[in-house]
């Protein structure tokens, strides 16, 4: 059997590609995300694409189940047991605040007051016992949390990154008295310095730990019931890929799985296209998420913070989001100002074109006024609305306010969300000492394509590209996604005061470690592979930052070079009389899966000619005005077509404008290349 299929869930539309890597048989399915139980969803996909789940070799699954239940508190009920004196650490956090202005703000910590226990140990800051473990302290915490109602609970010692001999010894006493296998032992989750932040992120994996390993239950269940018997692997946050066996035991680590897998997609993807460097810009219908691709490897940050008070130190995909998206609403404040986002019109009621009752204009709507989306397209719209309702209502709504006629008002929304996404690449590119100009950008999503050439010519960006399913290349990032486990470990001392081949050490028990696991799974890999880096600072800063370790027998003298050469790229300034920092230790341990083809995946019928691939023309709106442009079936589109904007390319998952003045080229695996 050779059929994969990689399936991820978004807020509004579940998709599936499901890909025969001996036969070339390629078969797609978009259907409504089921919100209430997202598994039924999932096979409603394998239903749509007429998949037998016997025929299946592995299903690769991308998920928003532990992200939407941090975000709306749809959590398990927690308990912490920890050490005396230190309960209320994750509840003063790092004195901020929720508001940085004013005395009032409220937060609510993920472990109320009243579950979190104390108990008698404690060790030194070099892992030294100052007081030994109470364990019949510890057992009478346990019980008086089961008493209480807790489902998961954290074990979370000062100081247990560098010793963890009595978190280990706690696990083993609460495990013989708790009622399920829901218990988290900080150490085991994120294994560094900073408490508070080890805390939160060993809260929130107790937190969504039962809610991961029911969903997951659940759909395995109804898969083996129709039939499938082989792999279930789950996407992480740092893009790579867990088998379902063990997914729930490091639970916070799915956190932001859906955005990873379409960095991880669009990495794949330009390697293949032989663009290694990509900025990837993924438009939805509420947010856009925006990330660096380097060597066609993306960066990846265990600086997360899903909200206030809310870090999670895991490594993830660094993916910077904001909320412009396509049904984000247009509205002019008090104060005469035009603002698009961040409220959404989500999926219901949705943009006014979708009918489904919303009558507040969207992006969606401003893109159906200027002709750039075709009414009668409309993805799972029955019966659309009639455009010149669309029209009255953005009117009504800021064109009247802003004394501008429909179309102006429509071009003054795309420009302010135009403007905000261009921000947002700006924080991941230039903000961080990067230079557009020496990137692609790789434009998906829904509405990604409908944006790509306006950015690009913001953000002087020359190239632009499109791959051969934008709407799904999410569902792609999971069927090429490796797997892969990462490892932390404090170091945290003077690089000077190193002993040569102390680095070595620690790599290699990270990279024994990350092969026992990937054994435990027994998934199938082609290779193995490790990826190194080191946190650093200089001596007296707070803030870290990641360099990367090519070679793990590397000496202090060379890892300070590689640190002073990152510190001089991203600020511009050299510290040569500070000594460096070495924090941190990471190792990524990567399970090489067998790669898919992409031109496979763009299943196109290509026509001889262009003027055959022409479905129509239009008036679409540009900065001069209305223009006729051809409209282009991007299935049609013979190999190799050259052609210029103005243009339109559809698809069944997308729409892309091609704005005058741009080239455009089908490239040998199926991509659009826009030069700008």
């Amino acid at each position: 059997m050779s059929k994969l299929a990689g399936i991820d869930v978004g807020g509004t539309f579940t998709d599936l590609i499901l890909v025969d890597d001996v036969s070339g048989e390629v078969r797609l399915a978009k259907v409504p995300t089921t919100v209430e139980n997202q598994a039924f969803g999932v096979l409603a996909a394998v239903e749509s694409a007429g998949a037998d789940p016997a025929g299946l070799a592995a299903i690769i699954h991308g998920t928003t189940t532990t992200t939407n239940a941090m975000l709306e508190r749809k959590i398990a009920k927690v308990g912490l047991i920890t050490t005396r004196g230190f309960r209320d650490v994750l509840e003063l956090g790092r004195r901020t605040r929720p508001s940085a202005y004013g005395l009032t703000g409220t937060f609510v910590p993920l472990i109320p007051r009243e579950l979190r226990m104390e108990v008698a140990e404690r060790m030194d800051a070099e892992g030294a016992v100052l007081t030994p473990l109470d364990e019949a302290g510890v057992a009478a915490a346990a019980r008086a949390l089961v008493a209480a109602g807790c489902e998961a609970v954290v074990i979370h010692f000062l100081h247990s990154y560098i010793n963890p001999a009595h978190e280990t010894r706690a696990t083993q006493i609460v495990r013989e008295l708790w009622p399920n296998d829901f218990v988290t032992a900080g150490h085991t989750v994120v294994s560094e310095y900073r408490e508070y932040e080890r805390g939160v992120t060993a809260a929130v994996n107790a937190a969504v730990q039962p809610v991961l390993a029911r969903y997951i239950d659940r759909l395995v269940t109804e898969l083996k019931g129709r039939g499938f018997a082989k792999e279930l692997l789950v996407m992480q946050g740092n893009g790579g890929t867990v088998a379902s066996a063990i997914v729930a035991e490091h639970a916070v680590n799915t956190v932001m799985s859906g955005p990873a897998s379409g960095v991880i997609a669009a990495a794949y993807t330009g390697v293949q296209s032989g663009e290694p460097n990509l900025i990837t810009y993924d438009m939805g219908g509420t947010s856009t998420d925006v990330a660096l691709i380097q060597g066609g490897l993306p960066s990846v940050s265990s600086e997360l913070e899903l909200e206030y008070a809310m870090p999670i130190h895991v490594p993830m995909v660094d993916v910077h989001t904001i909320g412009a998206g396509g049904g984000s609403l247009a509205y002019v404040d008090a104060s005469g100002m035009l603002h698009v986002g961040p409220e959404s019109a989500g999926a219901t009621p949705g943009p006014i074109c979708y009918a489904r009752g919303g009558l507040r204009p969207t992006i969606t709507d401003a893109n159906l006024v200027l002709g750039r989306l075709n009414p009668g397209k409309l993805l799972s719209v029955a019966h659309p609305v009639s455009i010149e309702r669309v029209r009255e209502l953005v009117v009504e709504h800021v064109g009247r306010p802003l004394g501008l006629d429909a179309d102006a008002a429509a071009a003054a929304i795309l420009t302010i969300a135009n403007d905000k996404m261009a921000g947002a690449i700006r924080m991941v590119s230039l903000a961080r000492g990067h230079d557009p100009r020496d990137f692609a950008l790789f434009a998906f999503g829904g509405a990604g394509p409908l944006h790509a050439c306006a950015l690009a010519r913001e953000l002087a960006i020359p190239k632009v590209l499109i791959p051969a399913r934008p709407g799904l290349t999410n569902a792609l990032g999971c069927t090429v996604a490796d797997v892969r486990h990462d490892y932390v470990r404090t170091i945290n001392r003077p690089l000077g005061a190193l002993e040569e081949g102390a680095m070595a050490q620690v790599f290699a028990a990270q990279v024994e470690a990350g092969r026992a696991t990937i054994a435990r799974e027994r998934v199938e890999v082609e290779r193995i592979e490790a990826v190194h880096s080191a946190d650093m600072q200089f001596q007296g800063q707070s803030h870290i930052l990641s360099v990367a370790v090519p070679d793990p027998a590397i000496s202090p003298a060379q890892l300070r070079a590689l640190f002073e050469a990152a510190y001089w790229q991203r600020f511009g300034v050299e510290l040569k009389e500070i000594r460096p920092v070495l924090v941190n230790l990471h190792t990524a341990v990567i399970g090489r899966r067998r790669p898919v083809s992409l031109k496979a995946i763009a299943a196109a019928t290509p026509k001889a000619t262009l003027k055959e691939a022409e479905s129509a023309r239009r008036a679409v709106w540009f900065a001069g005005g209305w223009v006729d442009t051809p409209i282009y079936r991007r299935e049609l589109l013979p190999e190799g077509a050259q052609f210029s904007g103005p243009a339109i390319v559809e698809q069944l998952d997308c729409t892309t404008v091609v704005e005058p003045g741009a080239s455009v080229t089908l490239d040998a695996v199926g991509n659009l290349i826009l030069k700008v």
